[in-house]
């Protein structure tokens, strides 16, 4: 089968060259005088020879959705002072847990027979759903009706590295792809200037690395690609001194040659990938720059969003950021903002995470509503996992907690203004409807057109999907 579909893409390959030889030979020859002007498409297309990786694709059914931000709030934010209230957890603060909800419990570093700790804040009923969300997210409430706020998500992982890759590829272990990577590997993408995955880093720099959003066994072409906030959106992007366009585009063409050959001969999709990747960085130096340049935007646009400077790297700004990039047709993008985890200083740290991040997530939802891309976009906020209704660092902390934590979704297929599923009375385990890791990829798959038991990818012998043999669609949430 392998040598069947190499033979294929090299006939396919061998076919396009000679209808562009076919198209020089009739503008060379014929004087109609078109050849200057199609001298630039011309060369796109020489240097595009090679069927690209990022072609959009169909998948498997209609999807509701075609696009994704995923603002991911490393650390672990805690559900217990944003998301899910427990009257009964503040009223029993200070005491110990029950025996019987221990039993058989792992906790991270805390002793599990640690005194409980209420809540640090108040809950509102939101919109006309009225879901309860805290105090200190008065933006993201405002727009309850539109948000699915999921109540019982749990993770087997306990600890920030592993919770980390699990949540965002499916497994603990290093090298899988993420789902980012997945999912252009299934649709591709929609923009031929850009990376069809794109990704935007504030605060710090994430625990489980690149892993996050890594392309795994999966050709690199589909990696996620890190924009800095400062500078060159990617390193090197600008030409050194004495090299211009020109001799660039002369050098790029030979080294394609080169390439071409080597593809032609042994048909590795990384060589593919290595041309595709080359023509991206090229296009890059002219609408990298453009995208960054926030001068494009109305004051009123910026305020919105709380950008204070639009040359600031804030994680307001890369919100902003993320609906410019669905814009030009990246198809993935995701928001790393580390800074939840908060096992001491609760209440002063919650609340200064929360006036960071609430007004920007809210914003750019408001923004995809307004311009009418929110139905066919997906947005995610959530962290790896959530934190724990007993105390730490003394009488303001709480541990990593995976049992039962919160996530919201909003858009492309999702029922707004709905909270899925209960925890128990301390916010410990789940007391209804649960939602694991795998089942929440297989619903966002399919939402996406994707049977997750079908995008498959196989490797050393064995096929491999993002939610590995597990995972259930949740028809719960969906619209």
């Amino acid at each position: 089968m392998g040598t069947r579909n190499q033979m294929s893409n090299q006939q396919q390959i061998q076919s396009e060259q000679a209808r562009y030889l076919t198209r020089r030979w009739f503008l060379g020859e014929c004087g109609v005088g078109l050849a200057v002007m199609a001298l630039h498409t011309l060369q796109q297309q020489e240097a595009s020879a090679a069927p690209s990786p990022l072609s959009p694709r169909a998948p498997h059914h209609r999807p509701k959705a075609k696009r994704v931000i995923y603002i991911f709030q490393a650390g672990a934010p805690s559900q217990l002072e944003l998301f899910d209230p427990k009257p009964e957890l503040a009223k029993r603060s200070g005491q110990l847990p029950p025996a019987e909800l221990l039993k058989g419990y792992r906790s991270a570093f805390i002793n599990p027979n640690s005194n409980l700790l209420g809540p640090k804040y108040r809950f509102i009923p939101s919109g006309q759903s009225g879901v309860e969300y805290s105090e200190v997210l008065p933006q993201t409430s405002s727009m309850a009706d539109d948000i699915c706020l999921i109540r019982t998500i749990n993770t087997p992982a306990v600890n920030h590295a592993p919770a980390q890759i699990m949540m965002n590829s499916g497994s603990q272990q290093f090298g899988r792809p993420s789902f980012g990577s997945w999912m252009t590997y299934g649709l591709g993408s929609e923009g031929d200037d850009l990376p069809g995955y794109v990704v935007l880093t504030s605060a710090r720099g994430t625990s489980g690395g690149a892993s996050n959003y890594g392309c795994g066994f999966l050709p690199t072409i589909y990696t996620g690609v890190p924009f800095r906030g400062k500078g060159d959106p990617v390193l090197y992007l600008s030409n050194p001194a004495g090299i211009d366009s020109e001799a660039q585009r002369d050098s790029l063409n030979a080294l394609r040659k080169l390439n071409q050959a080597t593809l032609d001969q042994i048909g590795d999709p990384e060589t593919a990938a290595r041309i595709q990747n080359y023509e991206s960085a090229y296009r890059l130096q002219t609408s990298a720059p453009e995208l960054m340049d926030l001068s494009q935007e109305s004051k009123q646009t910026l305020d919105s969003y709380g950008i204070k400077s639009p040359t600031e790297s804030t994680f307001a700004r890369n919100c902003l950021l993320a609906r410019r990039l669905l814009e030009r047709g990246v198809r993935f993008v995701q928001l790393f903002h580390e800074a939840w985890d908060q096992h001491s200083n609760l209440k002063a740290r919650v609340k200064s995470n929360a006036v960071n991040t609430d007004q920007g997530s809210a914003a750019l939802l408001k923004d995809l509503k307004q311009r009418g891309m929110l139905e066919d976009t997906i947005v995610i906020w959530g962290g790896e996992f959530g934190r724990t209704p007993m105390v730490q660092g003394g009488d303001d902390g709480r541990d990593h907690h995976n049992r039962c934590f919160s996530m919201w979704l909003a858009g492309g297929g999702i029922r707004g203004g709905m909270a899925y599923g209960s925890s128990d009375d301390f916010g410990f385990n789940v007391a209804e409807n649960p939602v694991h890791v795998h089942d929440l990829h297989a619903t966002l798959l399919h939402l996406l057109g994707f049977d997750h038991e079908r995008l498959i990818y196989r490797f050393q012998g064995r096929d491999f999907r993002l939610t590995d043999v597990h995972g259930h669609v949740v028809k719960g949430i969906l619209a």
